[in-house]
């Protein structure tokens, strides 16, 4: 029966090797001048030189304070999940409560072009609901939100939180329901409020999963969207909205001279910079809460 279970496990750990940690190999042509012609085993070895070339671009510092600014912006509301799960869990009606579930969670399953799409109609000072109702009300044509790069990051996290606050909750509404009722129960003979049996029953009950999330996020701090802001990139806002997954797809991609060893070592002084800051984060964690994902 145990070979069975171990058999079960290969399929995914197979999978696993084959697709994230073979490909590590290529890592080796951030070092080198990469030439198709000549393959991984025949291009030049450059060194650190097209880190030295990232470094010293021109819009380092931009990129980089983009990519930060957007990402620090979008951890910040990393409580709004836990927040609707502890309001959603304290709604004595479970129907309504299974309503509120369902709607809050049909936004995340909208693609992210649709979602962009959306948002572009919505905020169009002109035709959108937007402009219609700062026109009505103001009785003057609205500003245009989309033209100022310095909204971009507003846009960007506040869409983003009406499309995953219901669907990240998930996971701490099931860290709830693992709450014995009668601890409820009898503080409720106590004397106890709502909040504050939420402070001293709810809190402690998904503290570990909300110290595990956080570390997930606080990890992938620099891997901002980049298929959103892609698509939500325009000249006017490029200023602000230019990140470094963006700038790796202009680089390698996009560009005529598809320069892989270059945006390769950008990713991999990206992905360098996560691995530190979820060590960092569960170091932390651990030392405070008890609690990590190692």
């Amino acid at each position: 029966m145990r070979w069975q279970i171990y058999l079960l496990l290969a399929i995914p750990v197979i999978y696993v090797f084959i697709f994230n940690y073979l490909p590590m190999a290529g890592l080796v042509i951030a070092f080198q001048d990469f030439d198709y012609s000549k393959g991984i085993f025949g291009s030049p070895f450059v060194g650190l030189e097209n880190f030295e070339k990232f470094f010293g671009a021109y819009n380092f510092k931009q990129i980089l304070t983009n990519t930060l600014t957007i990402s620090f912006y979008s951890l910040m509301t990393f409580p709004i999940p836990i927040v609707f799960a502890l309001l959603l869990n304290s709604i004595p009606s479970k129907r309504y409560g299974k309503l509120i579930q369902t709607v809050t969670y049909i936004p995340h399953f909208i693609s992210t072009v649709v979602m962009v799409g959306l948002i572009f109609q919505i905020l169009n000072f002109r035709t959108g609901l937007y402009g219609s109702l700062y026109q009505m009300i103001m009785k003057s044509t609205a500003p245009d939100l989309l033209a100022k790069g310095v909204n971009f990051k507003h846009i960007y996290v506040w869409s983003g939180v009406w499309q995953s606050t219901g669907y990240n909750a998930i996971i701490y509404i099931a860290a709830l329901s693992g709450v014995d009722p009668s601890l409820h129960e009898v503080a409720t003979i106590d004397g106890a409020s709502r909040l504050q049996r939420i402070r001293y029953i709810d809190l402690p009950a998904i503290l570990p999963t909300v110290s595990i999330m956080l570390i997930l996020a606080v990890g992938n701090i620099m891997n901002v969207g980049f298929e959103k802001v892609l698509l939500m990139q325009n000249d006017l806002n490029s200023t602000y909205s230019e990140i470094i997954s963006t700038y790796v797809y202009r680089v390698g991609l996009a560009s005529g001279v598809n320069d892989f060893s270059f945006s390769t070592a950008i990713s991999m002084f990206n992905s360098v910079i996560n691995f530190v800051l979820l060590v960092t984060a569960n170091f932390i964690s651990r030392r405070t809460s008890g609690s990590g994902i190692f």
